[in-house]
């Protein structure tokens, strides 16, 4: 994939100088960082980086001691995060929060409240404006259907599928949401070879049909080298590279955060 040119385009989220400590654990130190419209960014580092901590603050799940959020030109710092939600900020989760009880379609459909005008009154009555509402963003849910290849799940209790599956309702509810920025916390983890075949060409598929900026945690370099532009390493809650993958795989700051001293100094990549 082509580098993006940093320079032709105003970025949609900037993140400027954040730290965020537990007590005495520092899980991030002075991150800096910018989101370019239509881009896909990988967030990559070993466990305990502060990669999740990152997507945390984003949206607003976490309030950075230092540093500011903005995401276009609105400082989103101390917004909760069902406000950054509605701006146009949706995230999935490392460990995956659905509605096990509830079916696909339903799942789907509940991320869509943040969007409805209409109030708990006249939904009640389910007339006029409330049902037209509601026959629109079931259209918007039925296209989210399409594009995700859901059709023969979209009536299954999210509780009965497949872990796969699951992984593919959350991107789904996320994107339900419309967003602008789509954050991604290792959408493939557990997942079988065709499995993660499929999970990417969705991810293409979104960026693509939708010009979304994507935001993704993941582990599998062979994956980051072929979805994303950019990729941006932590280690130890500090940033120790930003680049294309090709110069992130070659840096010896990132081969000693995943493999040690002694293969750094012996140039070997990841």
């Amino acid at each position: 994939m082509a580098r993006i040119d940093q320079q032709s385009r105003n970025p949609i989220l900037e993140i400027d100088n954040i730290s965020l400590n537990f007590g005495g654990t520092v899980a991030l130190k002075d991150i800096n960082m910018d989101i370019l419209p239509g881009e896909i960014l990988a967030i990559i580092g070993p466990n305990g980086a502060g990669k999740t901590s990152l997507f945390n603050c984003m949206n607003g799940f976490y309030r950075p001691q230092k540093g500011t959020i903005t995401f276009k030109k609105t400082d989103i710092t101390r917004q909760p995060p069902y406000k950054i939600a509605k701006m146009g900020v949706a995230r999935t989760f490392q460990n995956i929060e659905l509605f096990t009880g509830l079916t696909a379609l339903d799942n789907l459909m509940a991320a869509r409240h943040i969007l409805m005008k209409q109030g708990a009154l006249a939904g009640g009555f389910f007339f006029g404006s409330a049902r037209k509402e509601e026959v629109q963003h079931r259209q918007v849910v039925e296209d989210i259907i399409d594009l995700l290849d859901m059709e023969s799940i979209r009536k299954k209790v999210v509780g009965s599928l497949p872990y796969g599956q699951r992984k593919r309702v959350d991107m789904g509810r996320a994107l339900c949401m419309e967003p602008d920025v789509l954050l991604l916390d290792e959408p493939m983890a557990g997942m079988n070879v065709e499995e993660k075949e499929d999970m990417a060409r969705f991810i293409l598929d979104i960026h693509e049909l939708k010009e979304t900026s994507i935001v993704l945690v993941e582990h599998d370099m062979a994956v980051i080298m072929d979805l994303v532009s950019r990729g941006i390493v932590l280690d130890f809650g500090r940033k120790i590279a930003d680049g294309t993958p090709e110069e992130i795989k070659d840096n010896p700051q990132v081969i000693k955060a995943y493999l040690g001293d002694k293969f750094s100094k012996k140039g070997v990549s990841l």
